[in-house]
């Protein structure tokens, strides 16, 4: 039986318009009423999804930062932390790039640079990050290091970030989120191996636990449960990796597949 189940959040849980879909309350409540554990997984901050999940704080369980920081009824289950030095270095990689932003993302919020402070960058940052602060510098920031993210407003952070930021593989991982995103994290931390801290502690095994992504940021993810899940819309090698495929999140594909469980009789 299935006694947690993961998903994504943009192109997989939310809607075209960033919005939870329509239903979503009547699955919470089934999977409730089955004893199993929801659990958003994502790259956006613990703080974000609070936002989006407001009346579910102390029903789900949140990894948030792509594994980076992992919280249960507001308690941190566990956290990685970059090595500050080295992250700095690879904040700078990116600065003379036009239409290229940077996030510090801490335990405590986000931290943007004060004269990268455009409305259309802030616009994007506030989808994601909802605790954020603005910086003269990062040196500045009083808080541990847990991920740094770089956005493209062109839309090729694939093409342009992480051709920069490959060097850093190794010590670091480089992964792209989304055509926008590139996040970098500990070289030992992913969604995956969040998913497998969290199944040690909550002792429960991969055949019972299901998952839902989309992008490569979700690959590891894909290789730690059995009930792998890929979107319609999903990168071809996320379908390669999944076990399952579900429709596309513009026609809720996740409330589908995990309906489908249900009625399949393996979720409680």
């Amino acid at each position: 039986m299935i006694k947690l189940i993961m998903s994504d959040m943009d192109g997989t849980l939310l809607d075209e318009n960033g919005r939870l879909p329509a239903g979503f309350a009547d699955i919470a409540r089934q999977l409730k009423e089955r004893g199993v554990l929801f659990a958003p997984c994502s790259g956006r901050q613990y703080y974000s999804l609070l936002d989006t999940f407001k009346g579910y704080e102390d029903e789900f369980l949140f990894l948030a930062e792509n594994g980076t920081m992992v919280r249960y009824h507001d308690r941190e289950l566990f956290s990685s932390t970059m090595n500050r030095k080295l992250g700095m270095k690879a904040l700078q990689e990116t600065r003379q790039m036009s239409g290229i932003y940077e996030v510090y993302c801490g335990k405590k919020g986000a931290y943007i640079l004060s004269d990268e402070e455009t409305a259309a960058f802030r616009e994007e940052l506030n989808k994601y990050y909802t605790h954020a602060e603005v910086v003269d510098s990062f040196t500045d920031v009083d808080d541990e290091l847990i991920k740094c993210a770089f956005f493209d407003e062109e839309g090729r952070a694939g093409e342009r970030i992480y051709p920069c930021l490959k060097k850093y593989r190794g010590p670091f991982q480089v992964a792209t989120s989304s055509d926008y995103w590139v996040d970098m994290m500990r070289f030992d931390i992913n969604k995956g191996i969040a998913i497998q801290q969290v199944q040690k502690k909550l002792h429960i095994s991969p055949m019972e636990c299901a998952a839902f992504g989309d992008y490569m940021n979700d690959a590891e993810m894909m290789s730690s449960v059995y009930y792998s899940f890929a979107m319609e819309n999903a990168h071809p090698k996320i379908k390669e990796l999944a076990r399952f495929q579900t429709v596309s999140n513009r026609d809720y594909g996740v409330l589908k597949g995990i309906q489908k469980m249900i009625d399949d009789g393996l979720c409680g």
